[in-house]
């Protein structure tokens, strides 16, 4: 299934962003996930999956890789930039007013409830896209069972073992490729068979 629409101009993409930055501070994947999907159209939520995928395994920010994906992949060299331009510089100006006012700011207890409160959307934002993303496991190669021990597995090996994510990401994204790998091959070789007894 493919995305219903597609944005208007390199601006509108900047606009998009921009607004989404603003929304998800500190927890964008959330937000973009319910923007560029729910609400905007501009992509699946199995293009958004695959997307997503590609932007974990790039190096930096996993948004702002989605970002310059979306943005070239609708407008190019300049979709890109602009989408970039969205994403970072409205947080960047907010990051350096922040750090300039925050020494004044830091001594109020309405301001460590309000960043305490803000940790708690952000982690609940997350939940939300999780449980609704899970429809899309069907159509994984291995299933909603392998992706529920690889899913435990990372939160056990992070949250309870403490092991380095880098370690994580290598070992457990290493198990789930070779998983697939080899459920994809089985699959193949049964087609394969079934086309040899027709």
């Amino acid at each position: 299934m493919e995305a219903s629409a597609r944005p208007a101009s390199p601006f509108a993409l900047f606009i998009a962003f921009s607004l989404l930055a603003l929304q998800g501070f500190g927890g964008v994947l959330a937000v973009a996930q319910r923007e560029l999907v729910d609400r905007r159209g501009w992509l699946s939520r199995h293009e958004f999956i695959e997307l997503y995928a590609v932007a974990q395994l790039l190096p930096g920010p996993n948004v702002v890789n989605l970002s310059l994906m979306v943005g070239d992949r609708y407008f190019g060299g300049r979709g890109a930039f602009a989408a970039i331009a969205g994403m970072l510089l409205a947080p960047i100006v907010l990051v350096l007013v922040l750090a300039a006012s925050y020494q004044q700011l830091a001594q109020h207890p309405a301001v460590a409830g309000a960043l305490r409160g803000m940790g708690a959307v952000a982690a609940g934002l997350i939940l939300a896209m999780a449980l609704k993303m899970l429809a899309t496991l069907r159509g994984n190669a291995l299933g909603p069972a392998l992706c529920t021990l690889l899913g435990l597995g990372t939160l056990v090996t992070i949250a309870v073992l403490r092991l380095p994510l880098a370690w994580v990401v290598i070992g457990l994204g290493l198990t789930g490729w070779g998983l697939a790998r080899w459920r994809i091959a089985i699959a193949q070789a049964r087609a394969r068979e079934e086309d040899e007894r027709c």
